[in-house]
């Protein structure tokens, strides 16, 4: 998964830790998610979406592979 985060953090002039923070989560948590290393919970998403003021669809973005679907 890609995120947009650190380019939405730098748009309001927050770093990880006050975003972090603001979210109620410790910085590694940032970093990981700006990495693509974490996938977050719907909540946590939801409350990054708003601090940054976009949608949860425009701060993470999936490949169309991890959308894929077994039957």
């Amino acid at each position: 998964m890609k995120t947009r985060i650190k380019e939405l953090r730098a748009k309001y002039d927050l770093t990880q830790a006050q975003l972090a923070e603001k979210v109620g989560v410790r910085r590694e948590t940032i970093v990981f998610l700006e990495k693509g290393k974490y996938n977050p919970s719907l909540k946590l998403a939801y409350m990054i979406a708003r601090v940054l003021e976009a949608d949860i669809e425009d701060i993470f973005i999936f490949e169309e592979k991890e959308l894929e679907i077994d039957n």
